[in-house]
C-alpha cells in the first residue's frame, strides 16, 4: 500500500452517543484507565503500523473471504487523516486513480462487546451502502475486512460535513434559497433511503457531506438498519441532540425517527446553530423526551418552513410527514422563491385536524344561516 500526501480538510470529532440517562459515576481509576486507552488508541504508532507499506501482505484477503465489494488493495494509496471517530479514522486516498475517503475501523481484541458492535456496524454499513445508488447518498466503492482493521472506501466529499459548513456561517445568515437547496438534497436522499426500506437512525449535520458543487449527500450508515429490523433492535441509536423522543425512551419506533431528525437538521440550516446549545447531550435528551422541548424557532423564520419543522419534530410519530410529502413541499417552496413569490403552506402538509377544524367552521356558519322550521 503506497503512502502519499494530500492537503485534506479537517473534520470535527464526531459526537459520541451516550447511554441515557446514567446516574452512576465512574471511579477515578476507571476514568484514568480509559484515558490511557484513548491515548494509546490515538497514538501515531498504533495507526501508522496499519498503514505501513511493508505490511501489505497481511492485508491480503483469502479467496474464500472475498466478496464482490472486496477492495483491490494494490490499487489503494493512503494520504493524510482528516477525520476521527470513537473507533475509526478517515483518510484521504486514491483508489484506482480516483480520489476517495478511506474509513479505517480498528476492532479491539480485548473488549468483546465493543468488538461485536463494531463488526456488526461494519457489516450493516457495507451491506446497505453497496446496494444504494442515488445522487444524494454517498457512493460506496469498495471495502476490506482483515482483523484487527476493517476498511470502507467511499467517494471523497471535498467540502466536509454540513456541520463544518454551518460553523463558518453567522447565525441566521443562510438565504431561504440556500436553505431550500440543501434541505432538498437531504430530503431526496432520505426519500430514496426509505423507499429502499432503510432507516438511517443517526441523521444529523455531522453525517451529511458536501462536495465541490456544494451538493449534500447522506453518509454514515453504521447504525442504519432495515425497517423490518426495528422491532428487533434494543436500546437507542443515534445522537441525542437529533434523537426522536420515542428512541430516547427506547420505545417501539419506525422510519419516522429520521423525519424527526430531519426537522432538527432543517432548524440547523435556518439558524446555523447547534441544537440545544448550552445543554449536554443527556440534558437535551431529557428535555425532548420528558419536557417535550424543541430548539427555539427564530421570529425571522418563514411561516411555511416553521410549520414544516414543527410537523417533522412532532412528539407523535404518526403526525410527522413522510419524506415524499417533505420533498413535495420543499419543491413547491423552492419554486415560489425562484418566481419571487411568498412561501405558502403546501397543501400536502395540511393535517387532517386542520381540515376538520375548517369543516366545523363551515358547518357552524351554515347552520346559523339556515332557517329552522317547526
Amino acid at each position: 500500500m503506497g503512502i502519499s500526501c494530500f492537503n485534506p480538510f479537517r473534520f470535527k470529532k464526531k459526537e459520541k452517543p451516550i447511554s441515557y440517562p446514567s446516574s452512576s459515576s465512574k471511579s477515578p481509576w476507571k476514568t484514568e484507565m480509559e484515558n490511557m486507552e484513548r491515548k494509546r488508541f490515538d497514538s501515531l504508532e498504533s495507526w501508522s503500523m496499519i498503514l505501513d507499506s511493508e505490511n501489505v501482505e497481511t492485508w491480503e484477503v483469502a479467496k474464500e473471504d472475498q466478496e464482490e465489494w472486496t477492495a483491490d488493495l494494490s490499487q489503494l494509496f493512503i494520504g493524510n487523516k482528516f477525520a476521527s471517530g470513537a473507533h475509526s479514522r478517515i483518510y484521504r486516498g486514491i483508489y484506482k486513480q480516483r480520489a476517495v475517503a478511506v474509513k479505517m475501523v480498528r476492532i479491539p481484541t480485548h473488549k468483546e462487546e465493543t468488538r461485536i458492535m463494531l463488526e456488526q456496524q461494519f457489516k450493516s454499513e457495507v451491506s446497505l451502502l453497496s446496494r444504494l445508488y442515488h445522487p444524494n447518498i454517498v457512493q460506496f466503492i469498495a471495502a476490506c475486512k482483515k482483523p484487527p482493521v476493517y476498511c470502507i472506501i467511499m467517494e471523497y466529499m471535498s467540502q466536509g460535513t454540513l456541520r463544518m459548513y454551518l460553523n463558518k456561517k453567522e447565525p441566521y445568515s443562510l438565504s431561504t434559497e440556500t436553505v431550500l437547496r440543501l434541505a432538498l438534497d437531504i430530503s431526496r436522499g432520505m426519500e430514496y433511503l426509505h423507499s429502499q426500506g432503510v432507516v438511517h437512525r443517526d441523521l444529523k449535520s455531522n453525517n451529511l457531506l458536501l462536495n465541490d458543487e456544494m451538493r449534500v449527500k447522506v453518509a454514515d450508515f453504521g447504525t442504519s438498519c432495515l425497517e423490518t429490523q426495528t422491532q428487533e433492535s434494543k436500546g437507542n441509536m443515534g445522537t441525542y441532540r437529533w434523537m426522536a423522543p420515542e428512541m430516547v425512551k427506547e420505545k417501539a419506533y419506525t422510519r419516522k425517527v429520521d423525519v424527526y431528525s430531519f426537522g432538527i437538521v432543517l432548524w440547523e440550516l435556518i439558524t446555523a446553530l447547534l441544537p440545544f446549545q448550552g445543554m449536554t447531550p443527556v440534558q437535551a435528551a431529557f428535555a425532548v423526551a420528558e419536557k417535550n422541548e424543541r430548539p427555539p424557532l427564530p421570529a425571522s423564520c418563514q411561516p411555511a418552513l416553521a410549520h414544516l419543522i414543527k410537523r417533522c419534530w412532532a412528539a407523535e410519530p404518526s403526525k410527522r410527514p413522510d419524506f415524499t410529502e417533505i420533498v413535495q413541499a420543499l419543491e413547491k417552496y423552492d419554486e415560489c422563491v425562484r418566481e419571487g413569490l411568498p412561501l405558502t403552506l403546501h397543501s400536502g402538509l395540511i393535517t387532517k385536524n386542520m381540515i376538520l377544524d375548517r369543516l366545523k367552521c363551515c358547518v357552524a356558519m351554515s347552520s346559523n344561516s339556515i332557517p329552522v322550521h317547526a
